[in-house]
């Protein structure tokens, strides 16, 4: 894929290259283009700022104090595939006023390898808890850069990859994973708090519901703005592709490396 060697940014053949594919996809399924079905349940995230030894205080509000959120939490395959074959596994996390009341905080992760470089790329698997799911791309955290991750908990393993098994394996006990951050390319991992799910609702859900890491983020927690008009290329493409309403992000917010102001479109998981 080409990328202008003088600003690391993708050339316009490449953006509109990756638009065709993921528009042409999400037309043909008639859904998003990846992570087109998934289970949702409620969750609890708990921070704990004795969860782990982080260098010091973090600078976010949000994460240097003790505290309990409600989550909406979805479990998704990237590519829709059977579940006998191995997919990308997607969890997705909406925050209940992690920014104050009615101010939500929205976290994708993606199925990963566990090392330090391996955290950044995505990994197929045939087990929910096989391994740990990352964000890929790393995020502003109060004043530095961290790749956040989920890390199941070791006592339950076995859970099924496919969806409708996943469900029931929801509905028959909760699951705890552990939230971190580590510095991009470095193995140290600092524990920021526990996520428990609770039951999952009852159906598969056939639309894929919005997640908003842009516009629901916190002013001193959000995602870099590396690739960010490739990752906006692709759901825009998503999203015409299903027929769904098209939105565009100005140029100013997507260069922002402090990342995409509050008035930022709705990106979601799936694409």
């Amino acid at each position: 894929m080409a990328i202008r060697p003088e600003t690391g940014r993708l050339r316009p053949a490449a953006l509109d290259a990756v638009s065709r594919l993921v528009e042409r996809t999400a037309a043909r399924r008639s859904a998003p283009a990846l992570h087109p079905h998934g289970i949702t349940c409620h969750a609890t995230l708990r921070i704990r700022t004795s969860a782990g030894p982080p260098p010091s205080p973090w600078g976010v509000p949000w994460l240097d104090r003790n505290a309990e959120y409600p989550v909406r939490m979805r479990w998704s395959r990237a590519l829709g595939l059977p579940g006998r074959l191995p997919d990308a596994l997607g969890i997705a996390l909406r925050v209940a006023d992690a920014g104050g009341p009615g101010h939500p905080l929205d976290l994708l992760f993606t199925s990963s390898g566990s090392g330090s470089r391996s955290r950044h790329l995505p990994l197929p698997r045939l087990g929910a808890l096989a391994g740990p799911y990352s964000s890929l791309l790393s995020y502003r955290v109060g004043g530095r850069t961290a790749l956040l991750t989920l890390w199941p908990d070791t006592a339950r393993t076995g859970l099924p990859a496919d969806l409708e098994g996943l469900r029931r394996a929801l509905a028959a006990g909760p699951v705890v994973l552990t939230l971190c951050a580590s510095e991009p390319g470095r193995p140290a991992l600092w524990p920021l708090g526990t996520l428990t799910t609770g039951a999952p609702s009852a159906p598969v859900l056939q639309e894929t519901e919005a997640y908003d890491p842009y516009r629901h983020r916190l002013p001193d927690l959000h995602p870099t703005a590396r690739l960010s008009r490739l990752r906006e290329a692709a759901y825009t493409a998503s999203r015409a592709g299903r027929g769904a309403a098209v939105a565009f992000l100005g140029d100013e917010a997507a260069t922002d490396e402090a990342g995409i102001d509050g008035a930022g479109t709705g990106r979601q998981q799936g694409v």
